[in-house]
């Protein structure tokens, strides 16, 4: 695992455990991709990195971290078995994002305000949509109300549209909002938008996979792959396929989306798309 300085930014090579065929969990291969770090938040020091018997990444350290590699492996776990997905969160590394477009940021929670200066100053980041619930950053230690008096006091705003870690009917139920906060944000024009969940892995991705496939004129399956391609992840096309269909079809007799096919709304017409983005921007404010 290794770095190299880019511009104002970080790049290091991530390590993703992927499940090898017919062998489930216990052997695993593995890939690499790159991912932006903060360099606020990411010490230049040499990480050892090993491969258990068990096929789980591990990573040595001190007694006084062993509680966070212990919650970063349970959430790992917990990742790899609700979204059945090979990506895994490595919080000891610091915030990580990509810049999927010159106005929107994907990544990983800020962790503390030094990390919102970082995106202030390297990213000129004027909004930041936060997807996590209360419980998610508990569960990380992260002291959100000095990150929010931060923002305050370097003019960014930060917006909050809770929804379930790891549970696409709750982020199918979220997505409008969140992509009507995405978009008024945007069309603002002030800055770049930073949106991110815990990892940026899920969350996160989905909601700016929405944003394109909604408002930029391309189907579902483009929007997916110029995201993923740029950042590897794994969020719920299902999800955006549901968010999608519960905004373009609000007639009492529609057929259940549980009951069409595997790839129902993965494109729209136009007069779809321009009902979905009236009732997305309808949602401003709520």
């Amino acid at each position: 695992m290794g770095g190299a300085v880019v511009g104002n930014s970080y790049f290091y090579s991530a390590v993703f455990i992927s499940p090898l065929e017919n062998d489930g969990l216990l052997m695993k291969k593995q890939s690499v991709c790159n991912l932006m770090v903060s360099k606020s938040s990411f010490r230049l020091s040499k990480i050892h990195c090993k491969q258990s018997e068990s096929g789980v990444e591990e990573i040595p350290t001190s007694k006084r971290v062993s509680t966070s590699k212990n919650k970063m492996e349970e959430y790992n776990v917990a990742m790899r078995r609700m979204m059945k997905n090979p990506y895994e969160y490595h919080h000891d590394l610091g915030m990580n994002y990509t810049l999927i477009t010159d106005k929107l940021i994907v990544g990983s929670q800020p962790q503390n305000p030094e990390d919102i200066d970082h995106l202030k100053q390297e990213q000129n980041v004027a909004y930041i949509l936060n997807l996590q619930q209360d419980k998610d950053i508990a569960y990380w230690g992260i002291d959100l109300q000095s990150i929010i008096k931060r923002c305050r006091e370097l003019g960014i705003r930060h917006m909050r549209r809770p929804a379930k870690d790891f549970d696409p009917d709750s982020l199918r139920k979220g997505l409008p909002k969140a992509v009507s906060s995405l978009e008024w944000a945007i069309s603002e024009g002030k800055g770049k938008v930073y949106v991110h969940c815990t990892a940026g892995l899920g969350r996160a991705p989905a909601v700016a996979i929405a944003y394109m496939f909604w408002f930029c004129g391309i189907d579902l399956n483009m929007a997916y792959n110029k995201l993923t391609s740029k950042r590897p992840c794994g969020p719920s096309k299902r999800a955006i396929r549901g968010a999608t269909y519960d905004l373009a079809k609000n007639d009492p007799w529609k057929e259940p989306f549980e009951s069409l096919s595997e790839h129902a709304f993965e494109d729209i017409a136009d007069w779809e798309r321009k009902l979905i983005q009236d009732g997305v921007r309808s949602l401003r404010g709520t």
